[in-house]
């Protein structure tokens, strides 16, 4: 089943989304500028010239994109090396009669565009030459980058999956047998763990799946502390902080708070004997919104911290996956505090 799923994605890089396109056009006059400042035996490029180049090389780049994207999945079903050659030819073909076409039309007009000491199957053969290497260039360039993008998303499905392993077995023993003991003496408590606990592996599941909000985050956090408290008592004290207006809707991916929140539980408050306070704040300010977890925590010794690095990893991880280099993490413990701060990008549709 993975295997004919690869099979069905186009492997040619899709030269259709316009900043694939841009990327055609920029390498174009790229090669136009580097042509006009080259050494060229004695042959003078003014700003008519420049400008002509510039126009020929941009029209040969949309062409060949539109043939690319046009035929991008017919190229696809091609072995990589066999479609590849028949990509590359095709844009040397299109520069072939382009550069043909705008030579005849240079010496019937008699711009002088084109040296005059610069015949037909030069100007033809060259244009041709240097539109199937930019061709290649490109296309190779934009396969390892697709590539690369491809591993990323499945690293980050991976964390996420793994991710979902972060509700511990133990902490569902846990669970259950205080629900078990709520059941006979007050049954409605009991009720609303079971709920929680539902909620709790359901979001867990489906990690990988789909994306969540800041709201089911913030509520999925609030259900996690729930069943904390009843097992931990006066020992888990919570407190919120929050801004008057946050970004609600705003997409995240699924459990990015929740895992915070049991880091500092599990290891900081629940490993002091007095307790603690878990001290949650959400703020929303020029464009940015910043989420911190601090609780007090004993020193790190090395013995427990593995796991809350790698919940912390997977959500640095994800959330560049998700928002770009601007979302930054931000972790560490200092004078008996933990604390871990979250700065991610609002976007611009994400409503109150």
């Amino acid at each position: 089943m993975i295997e004919s799923t690869r099979a069905a994605e186009p492997w040619l890089p899709d030269l259709c989304r316009l900043p694939r396109l841009a990327t055609m056009f920029g390498v174009a006059e790229l090669v136009v500028l580097v042509l006009a400042l080259a050494p060229d035996g004695g042959a003078h490029w003014n700003v008519q010239r420049f400008v002509s180049a510039s126009g020929f090389a941009l029209w040969l780049a949309l062409s060949i994109a539109v043939l690319l994207c046009a035929s991008r999945r017919q190229l696809s079903r091609l072995p990589i090396g066999a479609g590849a050659v028949t990509a590359v030819a095709a844009a040397a073909a299109i520069a072939l009669l382009g550069a043909s076409m705008l030579y005849a039309l240079d010496r019937n007009i008699g711009y002088d565009t084109i040296p005059r000491g610069v015949g037909l199957p030069e100007f033809a053969s060259g244009s041709a030459a240097i539109a199937a290497l930019i061709t290649a260039v490109v296309l190779r360039y934009l396969y390892v980058i697709d590539g690369w993008q491809a591993q990323v998303r499945a690293s980050a499905r991976a964390r996420a999956d793994a991710l979902q392993a972060r509700i511990k077995p133990h902490f569902l023993f846990n669970s259950m047998n205080t629900i078990a003991g709520l059941v006979r003496h007050d049954p409605v408590v009991a009720e609303r763990a079971v709920l929680d606990l539902s909620d709790l592996f359901r979001a867990a599941l489906g990690a990988g799946e789909s994306d969540s909000s800041l709201r089911e985050e913030v509520d999925l956090a609030e259900r996690y502390l729930a069943i904390e408290a009843l097992r931990l008592g006066p020992r888990l004290q919570v407190g919120w902080q929050r801004d008057e207006t946050l970004p609600w809707n705003m997409p995240l991916p699924r459990l990015v708070l929740q895992p915070l929140i049991e880091n500092a539980v599990v290891h900081g408050v629940s490993r002091l004997a007095e307790g603690g306070l878990v001290d949650i704040e959400l703020h929303a300010k020029s464009g940015v919104l910043r989420v911190v977890v601090s609780n007090r925590a004993p020193p790190p010794d090395g013995s427990a911290g593995t796991g809350a690095r790698h919940a912390q990893e997977s959500i640095g991880h994800r959330l560049s996956y998700f928002f770009g280099p601007r979302a930054r993490m931000t972790a560490g413990w200092h004078e008996g505090y933990y604390r871990c701060e979250l700065s991610i990008p609002i976007p611009g549709d994400a409503g109150p």
